[in-house]
């Protein structure tokens, strides 16, 4: 019917229906096929280009891998020695042998060996460990030097020293302190349970 009506019509009417006809078609074309391709390949790039970043990203933590590495055994090296002065266990039975053992070193006769009660203070735990020792000045000031060698912290407090008078051991005088050490608080501990020792 469209046809027979430009039949009859110059020859440039039907180019310009042709035309029309094929504007249309390109038109429905573009906006049904080229459109939805045009943003896929869009969405296609960005998602290239983040993983092409991400790669890049990769290489660049891989290239600092070793660094990493030697910062991650240079800190667990650190935190090592910083729980030998501030462990994060009582330690009870290596501690208390420990004095024992440096008052046999030094002739000191340790008496009593009385652990006591933890205490809490900000980021540590307070430990007093009282103890009476017999012996001579001399004996007592070289185990107090040995106790400030060691790689945990224990300071002496409350040092009370009084002369035998009448030894019968070689005891010259008798000595009762505290022993205060410290225990890291940060992750939960196991805490012993303090008991009293002797010295042999």
């Amino acid at each position: 019917m469209a046809l027979e009506a430009i039949k009859d019509k110059p020859w440039y009417v039907g180019l310009g229906v042709g035309l029309a006809i094929a504007a249309v078609l390109f038109g429905l074309a573009h906006w049904r096929l080229y459109e939805p391709q045009k943003k896929r390949i869009a969405s296609q790039d960005r998602k290239l280009e983040g993983l092409q970043a991400k790669i890049q990203e990769g290489r660049a933590a891989k290239a600092r891998l070793p660094q990493f590495r030697e910062e991650v055994r240079r800190l667990e090296l650190e935190l090592e020695k910083l729980l030998r002065i501030l462990p994060a266990q009582l330690n009870t039975e290596d501690l208390l042998r420990r004095f024992r053992s440096l008052g046999e070193q030094g002739n000191l006769e340790l008496v009593r060996i009385r652990p006591g009660v933890l205490s809490d203070r900000d980021f540590y735990r307070e430990w007093p460990i009282e103890m009476t020792v017999g012996g001579s000045y001399h004996n007592l000031a070289i185990f107090f030097e040995r106790i400030g060698r060691f790689p945990r912290i224990v300071n002496i407090d409350n040092l009370r020293v009084k002369a035998d008078r009448a030894p019968t051991s070689g005891n010259t005088i008798s000595a009762t302190f505290v022993a205060k050490t410290f225990v890291y608080r940060k992750v939960d501990l196991e805490i012993e349970a303090p008991t009293a020792a002797a010295a042999p």
